[in-house]
């Protein structure tokens, strides 16, 4: 039996930093409304202070007019008087507003920082060799002696090595003489696989129990998913019908299935092309395969669409956003697993679930955490299985991590499972498969 996903780990979404950031700026802007509220009722009420009626009484009450006077004053202007309170209040919703700017400017320095240090990690090991056959030497001796030889144990237990590693590289390149970033690097091996045009073939309608089953669930939705890569299509879109009569789309793309090298067999949609291409940001042939397959299918625009992905499909789905809003559709969910989308901006419009093994290295091949913004949640997990393929499969990993979401109390996860309701426990689905590879 395979041990259990645990010590699974919430962040961004409607309970993350970012929101509790946007929550202190419209604190701060609320208090300084009352703020401006209240010193526009102090200003107005001195008015009374000189009020024709009030200096007439005081020829025949002298003594009831000054102590009017008086305790108008002290209610206006004393120390604890509206005009003073307004200030206090001015200056509390400056203090939010500073606040929130700088937790922003703290968490922007620290990810600077971070890019920083491995660029100059980079540069130093380019410059003395003699540290890379250290720390090489260091990692071989661990290995060896702690992992009985076993490298992929060993790299499957410290997945940040990859991080490093291609933070490290635009560094080292440059100390060489080749000025980079990580992005230009990207785009020279994007350059290497032409994406070319897609064609588009139906294979008709799915009649397996699983895809004519609507997903009442996160689990039973990657367990379509897992369905799916293990089928001859590539895309199917998912028709699902709630009581109501209410229709949303759910559209499944898998993983890598060719890995070539450049040069290589270039036919399949899911190869290392569009791996690099995806992560580059450079449209893809997979990418305009599911906007024809959505023409095809004859999904109304304004129907509400979801995007699920797991590992070059997450990708896929989540570059796939912009086209597909500019095209008129109603993208409302992304769903990605085991996929490296942290340098992927997605609209706010749209809400993204992640979740990420800690130990499968493939979220880690862009060397960028995933944004914590309110509309974006990213669920980490503990799954060791010792293998890069099992700790990245969606069959007894994702699909488990994500049966455990659906119990979860987290607001975050709450926030998105309460928002994509449309989309589970429908009753009845269609599910169309579409096959899109590269035209000849």
């Amino acid at each position: 039996m395979s041990n259990p996903v645990t010590n699974l780990t919430v962040g961004g979404g409607a309970g993350g930093t970012e929101a509790f950031y946007e929550d202190l700026a419209a604190m701060g802007d609320l208090t300084d409304d009352i703020a401006a509220e209240t010193l526009g009722i102090a200003v107005t009420s001195h008015k009374y202070l000189a009020d024709a009626d009030l200096l007439a009484s005081a020829v025949l009450n002298p003594v009831g007019a000054a102590q009017f006077e008086f305790a108008m004053l002290g209610a206006l202007d004393g120390p604890s008087g509206l005009t003073a309170t307004s200030a206090g209040i001015g200056l509390r919703g400056i203090t939010f507003q500073a606040t929130n700017q700088a937790y922003h400017l703290v968490d922007d320095l620290n990810a600077k920082a971070l890019e920083a240090g491995r660029w100059l990690a980079g540069a130093a090991v380019a410059t003395a060799p003699g540290l890379a056959v250290g720390a090489g030497a260091f990692i071989a001796a661990d290995i060896l002696l702690n992992y009985d030889g076993d490298w992929e144990r060993w790299l499957v237990e410290h997945p940040g090595m990859i991080d490093d590693v291609l933070g490290m590289t635009p560094g080292a390149l440059s100390a060489l003489g080749l000025p980079t970033d990580l992005a230009t690097l990207t785009d020279l091996v994007a350059a290497a696989y032409p994406d070319g045009d897609p064609r588009l073939t139906d294979l008709g309608i799915d009649n397996d129990p699983i895809a004519v089953d609507p997903p009442s669930n996160l689990g039973e939705l990657f367990n379509g998913l897992d369905h799916r890569n293990g089928t001859d299509a590539n895309i199917d879109i998912r028709r699902v019908v709630q009581p109501d009569g209410t229709v949303a789309y759910i559209v499944d793309i898998p993983g890598t299935k060719v890995w070539n090298l450049p040069g290589g067999d270039g036919g399949s949609a899911n190869d290392m092309g569009t791996n690099v291409d995806a992560i580059a940001g450079n449209p893809t042939v997979l990418q305009e395969g599911i906007q024809e397959a959505l023409r095809a299918a004859g999904v109304p625009k304004d129907a509400p669409l979801m995007l699920v992905g797991h590992s070059q499909g997450g990708i896929v789905a989540a570059r796939s956003v912009d086209p597909l809003l500019a095209d008129g559709y109603n993208i409302t969910h992304v769903v990605t697993a085991g996929s490296p989308v942290g340098g992927i901006a997605v609209d706010e419009r749209v809400q993204v679930l992640s979740l990420e093994n800690n130990g499968d290295i493939v979220p880690h091949l862009d060397a960028a955490e995933n944004p914590a913004s309110d509309n974006r949640t990213t669920v980490k997990f503990d799954h060791q299985t010792g293998t890069m393929g099992g700790n990245h499969a969606i069959n007894g990993n994702y699909t488990d991590a994500a049966r455990q979401l659906d119990a979860s109390t987290d607001p975050s996860v709450v926030r998105f499972r309460d928002s994509a309701s449309v989309f589970f426990g429908g009753a009845s689905v269609e599910t169309h498969q579409y096959k899109v590879d590269r035209q000849p």
